[in-house]
Order: C-alpha cells, then structure tokens, then sequence
C-alpha cells in the first residue's frame, strides 16, 4: 500500500510547471488565503496547503512526519492553573501558549514579543502538577493543538487566567501579527487592543467543556 509520501510524489512529478501564486507547499496545487496546514513535526514547521494534501495527514494516532492542524476551539473554565501556578511557569508576562512537541517528547511554551515567539524553559515539575490535575489537558493533540493562557492584569481584568484549546496555526498568526503592532515595552495600545479583539473572536468560536465533562 502507498504511503502518503509515494502519493505526494506522484502528483509532483505528473504536474506541469505552474505560474507564480499562492500554491500549496506540497504538490503546487493552486490554493485560495483561506486554506488549511499541516505542520512539519521535526522541524516545527507550518505548511500552506490544499485540502487534498490536508487530508493525507488527518490521522491522529498513526506515526507521520507531518500532521494537519485540526480547526478546534475550546474554552476550559475553572482549570488547574490559577495565579500560583502560572508564576511556578516562570513566564515573564501574562499571555502564553504551550504544546506537546512529539519529536523533543515534552511540552514547549512561547510567549509573544518583539521580536515573535520565544520559546520559555518550562518548569517541567510545575507543569505535571497542573496536567495531573486537570484531564481536559490529556484532550490536546501533540504537535498541532496548544493550550492558549491569558493572564488578567491590573487594567480591569480579574480573576484567574483565561484557558483555550485553539489550533497552533492560530497561535502563530496571533504572535506574528502582534509582532508588527508592537511599540515599546509593552507592546502599546494597539497591540493590547488586537489582544482583545483576538480574544474575542476566540470566545466566539470556543465550545464550553467542564472538569466534570471531561473526568
């Protein structure tokens, strides 16, 4: 049976040359801005590609090289992560996302910036005690799904940190696009302001799951 790769290599070498656009990264199929990745697993990289080619790498549990970033959004109410156990994580500010990394076998975590995504060495103790205590961190998928945290400062948001289960793709648009607006050292208004539009928009899309739905 051929693999998905064999697939993959067929179709290229069958396809005529194609003028320049917006072409899938893997078979140059011609591709619309609103289409779908995968992610190269050992390079943590993300793949602009058609819907055939998502397809190819839709299965979960099978051991492949390149995975498709599903299009889940979950809102986790009341999870183990309170004030106490965000500052055990040593992130320097209030925004994060985390996801298991099957290649290095352990969870990664970036905050945003100035400069994009920088990687944060997770206390890995720290970060047991909360998936030990939460199973709704077990519902994330590795390499493609991350756990998105927003911590609520002094400016009127209370409460514990807000907690999602979002595609990565969605991750890295979110810290490339904050990247740009950022001023500063806290990144200005505009930034704070696409921070609450983000969010926003997240809340709208996310399904509500409980700790008692997901035990």
């Amino acid at each position: 049976m051929d693999s998905a790769y064999d697939v993959l290599a067929r179709i290229r070498a069958t396809k005529a040359p194609q003028p320049a656009g917006e072409r899938c990264e893997m078979c140059s199929e011609d591709i619309a801005d609103e289409h779908q990745h995968v992610v190269n697993v050992e390079g943590r990289q993300l793949m602009c590609v058609c819907r055939g080619c998502y397809l190819l790498f839709t299965d979960s549990t099978a051991q492949l090289r390149y995975r498709s970033v599903p299009d889940r959004y979950l809102h986790f109410p009341d999870l183990a992560l309170g004030r106490l156990e965000w500052e055990a994580l040593q992130i320097p500010v209030g925004l994060a996302f985390f996801f298991r990394n099957s290649a290095l076998d352990k969870t990664v975590g970036f905050y945003p910036g100035p400069a994009g995504a920088t990687e944060s060495e997770l206390d890995l103790d720290a970060w047991s005690l909360i998936t030990t205590a939460d199973a709704r961190l077990t519902m994330l998928t590795d390499d493609v799904e991350a756990l998105l945290v927003r911590v609520p400062d002094n400016s009127g948001r209370d409460g514990d940190p807000e907690c999602y289960l979002v595609p990565i793709d969605a991750c890295y648009e979110f810290v490339g696009r904050l990247r740009m607006l950022w001023r500063g050292f806290d990144g200005g208004q505009q930034a704070r302001s696409y921070i609450d539009e983000f969010f926003d928009q997240i809340t709208a899309r996310c399904r509500e799951v409980s700790r008692e739905r997901a035990s």
